[in-house]
């Protein structure tokens, strides 16, 4: 491929499949360009000048100065993710949560103190709300982002400065409709947050939605080998400036290896993801016929609440790699016996790996929600979550027949 000023591939009009592979790569730092990013470790740079160091420092000439601020590695995963999403600019940031607060706190910078927030989010996102954001002063409102209606009327009550939705939700898996809600933002003047982790840029990009913030945890299905703990914001041109200026005073940013890392697990991104959804399909059709499943939770179900969004804002026979299900009759104890008697498909608090995973929201992801606020969102005590992983649909089948057998 054809390279940039820089040095990195000019994907800009080729498909997701060639980006991943391809973006980011072969910049220029010298005479001899290396065909995979290196690991660049130093914490500080110096140049010949020091008006040439001074120009750096003032952002007058590119390059490097001082680790907090930029980084070749990082700044080549950065590259990779604003090709993959279509967004203006990147940051990549310490853990997904990070990557989190640095876009809401970003998108408050200079708008109202108050978030409007979907009322099914992951229960550390909704901890950041509660116990971090609104104890700082920080007015926090939830909505049913899924019914448009009742949003519009929270958006006019509240006025927030911010509104926060996930492409799809943790863990019951809805899917509001990412651009009208963008348009609802921008008619009130509030910027919209959009933490797409479980989407990925294969199923949506939400800034081509009209989004201003896309969210990821790199370490879940970008990075996908379960050894990375990162995320990262990709946000318009409006943003990026604010953006990048905070993460310089906050310091929350990717170590070099783990950019390294995370570029490395992006090339084979679009072909995990594609087999993941695939085998996605063919649990969530089996667990939906079990007589031990009450209740199966699946964007590809074609009685999904959100069918119409779904069929509308995703790929065909893209759902995504999530199955959320109750066990019939299941209680903590039943659940952790079902957990115990797994073979492949692991236990474990992450998802989006290339192994198959399981949690249990009660215990782990929502553990911190108080038990009436799980109610109200709808998590109860025998609700599984399940991320699919490549291994063979037959053998996880097999893996989760046996586990069901021991409830």
């Amino acid at each position: 491929m054809r390279t940039t000023k820089s040095g990195s591939p000019a994907a800009g009009a080729c498909q997701i499949h060639t980006k991943a592979v391809h973006a980011g790569d072969r910049r220029k730092p010298s005479s001899a360009i290396p065909v995979t990013t290196p690991i660049h470790t130093a914490s500080s740079y110096f140049y010949e000048t020091s008006a040439q160091l001074d120009r750096i420092f003032g952002r007058e000439e590119e390059g490097y100065a001082y680790a907090r601020y930029d980084n070749p590695t990082n700044a080549a995963l950065e590259e990779l993710l604003t090709s993959l999403e279509n967004g203006y600019g990147s940051l990549a940031c310490a853990s997904g949560m990070a990557a989190l607060q640095l876009a809401i706190s970003t998108a408050l910078a200079d708008g109202r103190k108050s978030i409007v927030a979907a009322d099914a989010l992951y229960g550390a996102t909704v901890g950041l709300l509660l116990n971090v954001l609104e104890p700082s002063g920080i007015d926090v409102r939830f909505a049913d982002v899924c019914d448009l209606a009742a949003l519009e009327a929270a958006v006019a009550e509240s006025k927030p400065g911010c509104i926060l939705i996930e492409s799809i939700s943790n863990p019951l898996l809805r899917v509001p409709q990412v651009d009208r809600i963008a348009a609802i933002a921008r008619a009130a003047g509030a910027a919209l947050v959009v933490d797409s982790t479980f989407a990925t840029p294969m199923l949506l990009r939400p800034l081509e939605r009209g989004a201003h913030f896309s969210v990821h945890s790199l370490t879940k299905y970008l990075a996908g080998h379960g050894d990375v703990l990162g995320g990262a914001v990709v946000c318009d041109e409006e943003h990026f400036a604010a953006l990048r200026a905070l993460s310089r005073t906050i310091g929350a940013v990717l170590g070099p290896f783990e950019s390294y890392l995370t570029m490395r697990g992006i090339k084979t991104f679009p072909l995990r993801m594609e087999r993941q959804c695939a085998n996605a399909c063919r649990l969530a059709t089996w667990l939906a016929a079990h007589p031990k499943v009450e209740r199966v939770h699946f964007p590809g179900d074609p009685s999904h609440p959100d069918a119409a969004a779904i069929r509308r804002l995703f790929p065909p026979d893209l759902y995504g790699a999530m199955v959320s299900f109750e066990i019939r009759g299941a209680g903590r104890d039943e659940v952790f016996r079902f957990l115990d008697a797994l073979e492949i498909v692991v236990p474990a608090t992450s998802l989006g790996d290339v192994h198959s995973m399981v949690l249990y929201p009660v215990m782990a992801s929502h553990r911190e929600v108080s038990p009436k606020h799980r109610e109200r969102m709808g998590i109860r005590d025998n609700l599984v979550r399940l991320s699919a992983g490549i291994e063979s649909a037959g053998d996880i089948i097999a893996d989760l027949e046996r586990a069901l057998a021991a409830v």
